[in-house]
């Protein structure tokens, strides 16, 4: 079964961090894309940023471009997202996706949504200003 678990979420201060894990299970992780997605209410969902776990590309939205990075830690199945110098309009469910049904290659890094077959159940983050 394809799984993905995420946390680390919380409360925090605006200009504060916070690091989410997504720990996933049941695909071939090491050639997959895997993004993070965040959702505030009456928003629509929003990428925020993506890896490929064969390469290491990645691809930010331009709205957290030099505060957020993604990373991959293959050995432990893992993507983090460090969110340094947090704001309150980052205030929103975060979730992590994976294309586990085709390659890295194959897909690309990509914040289209429609692209993800396999979706965690989201961790809440909150910024207070």
């Amino acid at each position: 079964e394809m799984q993905l678990v995420e946390s680390g979420g919380g409360l925090v201060q605006a200009g504060g961090s916070l690091r989410l894990s997504c720990a996933a299970s049941g695909f071939t992780f090491d050639d997959s894309t895997i993004g993070w997605f965040r959702q505030a209410p009456g928003k629509e969902r929003e990428g925020v940023s993506c890896i490929s776990t064969s390469d290491r590309s990645t691809e930010y939205a331009d709205s957290v471009k030099g505060r957020f990075t993604i990373s991959s830690d293959n050995a432990k199945n893992t993507v983090y997202l460090q969110m340094n110098s947090l704001k309150p309009e980052d205030t929103a469910v975060y979730y992590c996706a994976a294309g586990s049904l085709t390659t890295a290659q194959a897909m690309g890094v990509t914040l289209n949504p429609y692209k993800y077959d396999t979706w965690g159940q989201g961790t809440q983050v909150t910024v207070s200003s």
